[in-house]
């Protein structure tokens, strides 16, 4: 059942990608860009809709009170594809860097670029990193908008060591804007590089800003200490209930550490 069951549900995600992108285009084309966001925010919910209805996964989002107005840096846990669709539907304007590359893709390029996305060549990471703070500046003072990164840049596993890059420190310094960090294991439910689907609650949740104006490594000490600690607590918790997913070498080491081993019976 669990394989017949995550079958459907990638078909289905994947069918509603290109059926929606398709149909919304005139639509999405023709209307102002801070309008056109209702097409992709929509295609956002539908797809937790199938993930919920299909997969037997619901999605638990909390702390949308820590969210600011105006403009700020949503800083995310990196495990999954769920951590690429489930937040900006609660962001007025989100703002994206991403690799150039996607820009090149036929109507998912086009649907990047009517958002003013911020592309970037990731050969020579220092000269892209001036490019991408004057590109966000730029676009920061045009309207106020809600950047999201990835403080350790790829998919990492839950329970996985740390391992958060420079950049955000760069931009959270230049910006001067403050940073909302995200906790989730949503890893456990929708693995990285894996096809199988796992039912249960997905659990994240906004954290407290953190305010403008720390010292880098301040800042940075601050970002990875709540960020993880975050994670650490849902992830106790969903090893907790009953039926749990598999949980990954890493989940189980960090499980031990915290003194928190899960019944694996």
């Amino acid at each position: 059942m669990l394989h017949i069951r995550s079958l459907a549900f990638n078909l289905a995600f994947y069918a509603s990608l290109v059926v929606q992108m398709i149909v919304w285009s005139p639509l999405y084309f023709l209307s102002p860009r801070r309008k056109a966001w209702f097409v992709p925010k929509f295609w956002s919910r539908t797809s937790l809709w199938l993930y919920k209805a299909l997969a037997g996964t619901r999605s638990d989002i909390a702390g949308t009170e820590n969210l600011p107005q105006g403009s700020f840096i949503l800083a995310p846990k990196h495990q999954s594809f769920w951590d690429a669709i489930a937040f900006f539907p609660y962001l007025d304007d989100p703002l994206y860097i991403l690799k150039r590359e996607l820009t090149w893709i036929p109507f998912f390029g086009w649907y990047i670029l009517k958002m003013r996305m911020i592309p970037v060549d990731r050969g020579n990471r220092a000269k892209a990193l001036r490019a991408v703070v004057n590109a966000t500046k730029a676009e920061l003072a045009r309207n106020p908008r809600q950047l999201i990164i990835y403080p350790e840049g790829t998919r990492r596993a839950p329970g996985d060591v740390p391992a958060y890059k420079y950049g955000i420190v760069e931009l959270y310094t230049q910006l001067g804007l403050p940073v909302v960090p995200v906790a989730h294991v949503a890893g456990l439910y929708w693995p990285r590089r894996k096809f199988l689907r796992y039912p249960g609650t997905i659990k994240a949740r906004f954290l407290p800003p953190i305010p403008p104006g720390l010292g880098k490594d301040e800042f940075m000490k601050r970002l990875i200490g709540e960020t993880e600690a975050g994670c650490d607590a849902l992830l106790v918790d969903a090893a907790r209930q009953p039926g749990h997913p598999p949980l990954p070498p890493t989940a189980v080491k960090r499980l031990a550490e915290l003194a928190a081993a899960p019944d694996q019976s």
